[in-house]
């Protein structure tokens, strides 16, 4: 049976709530990523901030990213799946939440994410054609 864990892609890395959005960018660009889940103080899961909103929720809106926060921008319930889920589970949690990045947990501590491009290279054809259909329909 595949699992998230052997999917996802390892090395993400949390930004603490706390983190202004001038940081988080920071961080994208050091480590290559469009999205950071964001961490309590307790290191779990509240939110995942994405570049894209860090430009649409602040900079667009005319605020500025030094002194707005991560945990300001978290919105919704956050999503993520256990490293030893099934790629089944995986794909119907970003299928039903119609998300397209999934922190991935294991022990209550973040050890991975899962993106498209990490689809893209684990999946068929068949089944990232479906993913995307469903993903993509009520965009």
């Amino acid at each position: 049976m595949t699992t998230a864990r052997d999917i996802m892609h390892t090395g993400a890395r949390w930004i603490p709530a706390h983190e202004t959005l001038d940081r988080a960018a920071q961080l994208m660009r050091e480590h290559g990523v469009g999205a950071l889940p964001i961490a309590d103080a307790n290191e779990r899961l509240c939110g995942i901030l994405t570049d894209r909103d860090i430009v649409v929720g602040c900079v667009a809106m005319g605020r500025d990213p030094s002194k707005v926060t991560a945990e300001e921008m978290a919105q919704g319930t956050p999503r993520w799946i256990e490293a030893d889920s099934d790629v089944e589970a995986v794909l119907n949690e970003m299928e039903n939440h119609q998300i397209r990045r999934l922190p991935v947990i294991d022990n209550k501590r973040l050890v991975g994410m899962i993106s498209e491009a990490d689809l893209a290279k684990h999946l068929s054809d068949e089944q990232l054609a479906h993913w995307m259909e469903r993903v993509y329909a009520l965009s």
